[in-house]
C-alpha cells in the first residue's frame, strides 16, 4: 500500500536551525560552571558530537551568536505563551505590563545560566549587540499588543518598553521577582498615556537606561 502523502504544510526542519538549538541546549546546561565563552560553545558543540569547526559555521561569532539565540528563543516562548489571550481584552498598558512580565518570567526559567548570559551583554564592548536584542523584545511585544505605528511613535513606544524590560530585567537578577515587578508597575504608572511618554522621551534616554541596567547586571 502507497504511503499517504504528509498533510503538514509546515515547511521541514533545517539543519542548522535545529543544531542551533542543541547547541544552546547543551550550552545552557553547561553555562553555570563555565561562563558565557568561546570555550562553552566550544563544550556544548563536543556534546552534541560536533567539531570546534562545525560549531564555528554555526555560529561565526562564538558566545554572541548564542547570546542572540537565547533571547530570540526567550522571545518566541513569551509570544508562545501570550497566544491564548486576546490583547484586544486588555487596556494598552495592561497588554504592554503583561508582555514584559511574562518575557521576564520566561527568562528567568534558565536559572543560574542566566546570569552568565547577562553579565556577558553587560561588558561594555558588547553595548551593541544588548541593545539590539532588547529592542527586538520590546518589538515583539508591541507588535503583539497591536501596534502598527510607523512614524516616530514607532520608535519612541520601543524605547520606552526596552528601557522597561532592561531595568525590570536588571532587578529580577538581583532583587528577584516581586521587585522587578514592582519596577514594571512604577515605571508604566509613570507614564500613564503613551501620549504622555513620547512627550518627556529624550533620544539619549534608551540608552542611559540599558547602560544602567547593564551596570546593574554586571556589578550587582
Amino acid at each position: 500500500m502507497p504511503s499517504q502523502p504528509s498533510l503538514s504544510t509546515s515547511p521541514p526542519a533545517r539543519w542548522d536551525e535545529t543544531t542551533e538549538q542543541g547547541l544552546l541546549d547543551g550550552a545552557l546546561v553547561l553555562a553555570a560552571g563555565r561562563g558565557w565563552t568561546q570555550g562553552l560553545v566550544l563544550a556544548a558543540a563536543a556534546k552534541l558530537g560536533l567539531s570546534a569547526a562545525e560549531a564555528d559555521l554555526l555560529l561565526p561569532h562564538g558566545p554572541a551568536d548564542l547570546a542572540a539565540l537565547l533571547s530570540r528563543r526567550h522571545d518566541d516562548l513569551t509570544m508562545a505563551a501570550l497566544a491564548g489571550i486576546d490583547p484586544a481584552s486588555l487596556k494598552m498598558r495592561q497588554r504592554i505590563s503583561l508582555g514584559i512580565l511574562t518575557r521576564l518570567d520566561i527568562a528567568a526559567a534558565e536559572g543560574q545560566a542566566l546570569h552568565g548570559w547577562a553579565g556577558y551583554l553587560a561588558l561594555p564592548h558588547h553595548l551593541p549587540l544588548a541593545l539590539r536584542l532588547v529592542w527586538e523584545s520590546a518589538d515583539r511585544i508591541w507588535r503583539w499588543a497591536g501596534d502598527t505605528a510607523t512614524d516616530e511613535n514607532h520608535y519612541s513606544k520601543r524605547a520606552l518598553v526596552a528601557g522597561i524590560l532592561a531595568s525590570a530585567m536588571a532587578v529580577r537578577l538581583s532583587n528577584g521577582a516581586e521587585a522587578a515587578n514592582a519596577v514594571v508597575a512604577a515605571r508604566i504608572d509613570n507614564v500613564m498615556a503613551f501620549e504622555g511618554w513620547k512627550a518627556k522621551l529624550k533620544p539619549s534616554d534608551f540608552a542611559k537606561d540599558l547602560a544602567s541596567a547593564l551596570g546593574k547586571m554586571r556589578y550587582g
